[in-house]
């Protein structure tokens, strides 16, 4: 059979050794060799000897959610194979964590990633309730962790000489050592849509980057993740 859809373009790389890669920019594949975790409903593709179990309420024995207003279930992917992940055809895109590293970011955002993470769910400082309360997952350890992205993300770095205001539901994520707190300001859109102009954005100071998303989410959106 021949034509474009069979080129190699779309045709899967073969495995070269355990682990995440990027198979194109809506996927993310996982050679398994022992186990890994992922959203539930994310996979979308797989082959060899892979178990795969619903972590409703944690890794380890542990109560741990990646939470987004409602929360993010994960499953516990185990055995030997490849696996494909990928959400609403969204980017995807690979943080590697050192091990000092820590990285926080938005459940919403969150795809799969190593076992040898831990990641624990924190409040936004400073936010209070604003944004359903902004729960946001801190992963920490050495390992890979696979994001979403609805469109291009856009990393900013902050500095102590220049802070960064964000849309609290555009911002996917934010290195270690940033400080949160909750501002607000005049917003022009607010202001046009017949709204009071009053905007809460979270502002982030310090030494680091801040990950956001080109748009804003709309309701609908943020209650279905």
């Amino acid at each position: 059979m021949k034509g474009d859809l069979f080129s190699s373009e779309h045709m899967v790389r073969p495995a070269s050794a355990p682990g995440m890669t990027v198979e194109n920019a809506k996927c993310v594949k996982y050679t398994v060799d022992g186990e890994m975790l992922a959203r539930q409903g994310s996979m979308v593709a797989h082959r060899g000897d892979l178990r795969f179990e619903r972590k409703g309420q944690g890794v380890g024995g542990m109560i741990k959610r990646a939470v987004t207003g409602e929360g993010l279930p994960l499953m516990a992917v185990r055995g030997r194979g490849e696996a494909w992940f990928a959400h609403e055809a969204q980017n995807c895109f690979v943080v590697e964590l050192g091990g000092g590293d820590e990285f926080t970011v938005n459940g919403r955002n969150v795809l799969c990633f190593d076992a040898s993470l831990s990641y624990q769910i924190r409040t936004v400082k400073g936010s209070g309730i604003a944004g359903g309360g902004l729960f946001n997952s801190v992963f920490t350890g050495q390992g890979a962790l696979g994001l979403v992205c609805e469109g291009d993300p856009l990393v900013i770095p902050v500095t102590p000489e220049q802070p960064v205001y964000v849309d609290t539901d555009a911002v996917v994520g934010w290195t270690a050592h940033l400080r949160t707190s909750l501002h607000r300001s005049q917003s022009l859109g607010s202001m046009l849509r017949g709204g009071s102009g009053e905007a809460a954005q979270l502002m982030l100071q310090g030494e680091g980057h801040v990950v956001v998303r080109p748009s804003e989410a709309t309701p609908q959106k943020a209650q279905q993740h």
